[in-house]
């Protein structure tokens, strides 16, 4: 159990943290979260030991181990990716040395009732315990399984780590915690550098870890995922949820909803009280009763109201001019970098007023093939043609570190603004929560967020029709991003956004494309709809290539049901069918149940919201069950 008491940090006359208590248990899937700035990556620091707070003191078991996933992270140069990977198995190394002089002495002794020898036997099965946890039997094997799921190939297992980019570099970082199984795993933003398919790989492993997690991460799909509790960060206090971010931000409403009726509801009773109190005093005959009634007012606990932060950006996009009803389009382009082939004979329309999101792992040509499109790139081959009036606005992956850092932010804008927008630029400033004096800030004193948010500014000074976003969620608060999705989808020009978050993507476009083995591969969808086709996909393949011990290989690709294969499959569709109807049954009548006013009243209401949430799970059980045996049957 790691415990946290009293804990404040002040920078100047701003109380960051003023004074938290928390306690994280064994086994705990924490979530970290709050504004930019509130204070979040500060306390994690805290927690590990990097920084001491101004008060309290963080304690945990001294046997307990703990690791920090952190953003600046730099490998020592020399080692491959594997072997980098592998100094994770330190401790193993040191454990089987220590196991090995156990199992020496314990054979030599022959004092076997002795408490010195029993001691030798508690030893050395709490260290093979330990040995076998961490991957004592499998070192190579876990290294190379957990490098792949987080998105290395073979090839680049015996590549030295600084042939790498810093994002990759923070994989290896990554993996390294992974294996090394700590006690207590800290991570802050460890999405910010993976692809989807690698984010849904860490969301199955930490599933199934044996410590405790603490996860600081912008990502509300991956919090929901992977984390049963939340602790918000709000003006320097902490507040507790025993939920996941998405219930989380139901329950705070509702908590702030009673908490304001309560205050409310307070503050006539003391306004009424102090009204009887200031008319008896007025009466000789009457003031021994108005002192007692102050005294009762005086000790009367009182309920306050914590001031929110809801401060949000206000963006609208302008309309977009009219273009051809082709905006971009390519035919068979090839992008190389040296010898390195990235992109192989491709071909892309985009037609007026369309979204697409372009997704895939990272290395695949995202970003290249964005920035051929609009011309900031050449093509090694293929030809690229822009649509009529053709207007493009672009923010890059990079965009927010891109500006001049002894620029102010009112500098910044006037560089990037046509003479006809100079009136507006301090509105537009404001509208992205820069006001006042902010204007007159240095770029190099912003944090990552507020950089981002310059960065987009930029966007809103020039009309376009082509919109091109390179991860525009990178540095982004929960609630930026929800702003900047709205404004998105009343965007009325044609679009594409590379992006791997998930939650941002689900209804923003309406094609998806995946970036595979140097092709386009086109869904007619949003993300999820995409994810759905891949999962079933990815499910059909393993099927097919399954194949029960003994029985020879099929050299058919394509399968052909036998009539009792069909029996069992219409089998489990009817099955699947009432499941889900009973189960949606239920759920139904569950939150009839939650709509009472007294709900959240109830002594056992976690474990009833507990219930409620194996229900929905066991409903997204039973509809990917009847998907893939109808898929089958079709």
């Amino acid at each position: 159990m790691l415990t946290a008491n009293d804990i404040s940090i002040k920078y100047g006359e701003r109380v960051l943290l003023d004074h938290l208590n928390f306690v994280i248990k064994d086994k705990d899937r924490v979530g970290l979260v709050g504004r930019n700035g509130a204070g979040k990556s500060t306390l994690l620091k805290v927690i590990a030991g990097n920084i001491s707070p101004d008060t309290g003191k963080v304690a945990r078991p001294g046997s307990s181990s703990l690791a920090f996933l952190h953003q600046e992270i730099e490998l020592p140069r020399g080692r491959t990716v594997k072997e980098e990977a592998m100094t994770a198995f330190n401790e193993v190394r040191e454990l089987e040395a220590r196991l090995e002089a156990l199992n020496d002495a314990i054979a030599t002794r022959t004092d076997y009732e002795s408490e010195s020898y029993i001691d030798l036997l508690d030893e050395f099965a709490h260290l093979n315990d330990r040995f076998l946890l961490i991957g004592g039997t499998e070192m190579e094997p876990a290294t190379e399984r957990v490098l792949k799921g987080l998105g290395f190939k073979s090839s680049d297992m015996n590549r030295l780590t600084e042939e790498f980019s810093g994002g990759w570099q923070m994989r290896v970082e990554l993996a390294k915690m992974l294996l090394r199984q700590p006690d207590y795993l800290l991570l802050d933003e460890p999405t910010n550098h993976l692809d989807i398919e690698s984010i849904l790989w860490l969301e199955t492993f930490l599933k199934d870890y044996h410590g405790a997690i603490i996860t600081i991460s912008h990502d509300r799909q991956f919090l929901d995922n992977v984390t049963n509790r939340t602790l918000e960060i709000e003006l320097g206090k902490l507040y507790e949820y025993k939920a996941s971010y998405t219930k989380y931000v139901e329950l705070r409403k509702e908590r702030r909803e009673m908490m304001q009726a309560s205050y409310e509801n307070q503050q006539r009773v003391i306004a009424q009280k102090e009204k009887t109190i200031n008319r008896f005093m007025a009466k000789a005959t009457k003031t021994k009763m108005a002192q007692s009634m102050q005294k009762q007012l005086d000790k009367m606990e009182r309920v306050e109201m914590d001031q929110e932060d809801v401060a949000a950006m206000n963006i609208r996009f302008p309309q977009a001019p009219r273009s051809g009803q082709v905006v971009v389009e390519a035919s068979g382009v090839v992008k190389k970098y040296g010898e390195a082939l990235i992109l192989d004979g491709v071909n892309f329309k985009l037609e007026r007023g369309e979204r697409v999101a372009f997704v895939g792992q990272n290395g695949q040509g995202k970003t290249t093939l964005a920035k051929i499109l609009i011309r900031e790139l050449g093509e090694s081959a293929g030809e690229i043609k822009l649509g009529h009036n053709v207007q493009v606005g672009y923010y890059a992956q990079n965009q927010s570190e891109s500006l001049h850092q002894n620029l102010t932010l009112l500098e910044t804008m006037e560089s990037m603004s046509p003479a006809e927008m100079r009136p507006q630029l301090r509105s537009i400033l404001g509208a992205f929560m820069f006001s006042g004096a902010d204007t007159d800030k240095k770029v190099s004193v912003l944090s990552g967020g507020e950089r981002a948010r310059l960065a987009l500014a930029g966007l809103l000074l020039k009309p376009f029709n082509l919109l091109v976003l390179d991860e525009p969620t990178n540095h982004l608060d929960m609630l930026s991003k929800d702003v900047l999705k709205k404004a998105l989808q009343e965007y009325d020009g044609a679009m594409i956004v590379v992006s791997h978050d998930r939650e941002f993507l689900a209804g923003l476009t309406d094609k998806t494309i995946e970036f595979r083995d140097k092709q386009l591969h086109e869904y007619l969808g949003d993300i999820n709809y995409f994810l759905d086709k891949r999962s079933l996909d990815n499910m059909r393949s393993v099927e097919l290539t399954q194949k029960k011990v003994g029985e020879p290989s099929q050299e058919s690709s394509k399968p052909v049901l036998s009539h009792d294969e069909k029996k069992k499959l219409q089998r489990t569709v009817q099955q699947a069918e009432k499941k889900i109807s009973k189960i949606e049954k239920d759920i139904q009548a569950f939150e009839l149940k939650m709509s009472a006013p007294d709900f959240y009243q109830q002594a056992d209401v976690d474990a009833q919201l507990q219930s409620y949430q194996k229900m929905k799970k066991d409903l997204d059980e039973a509809m990917e069950e009847w998907a893939v045996a109808q898929e089958a049957l079709e």
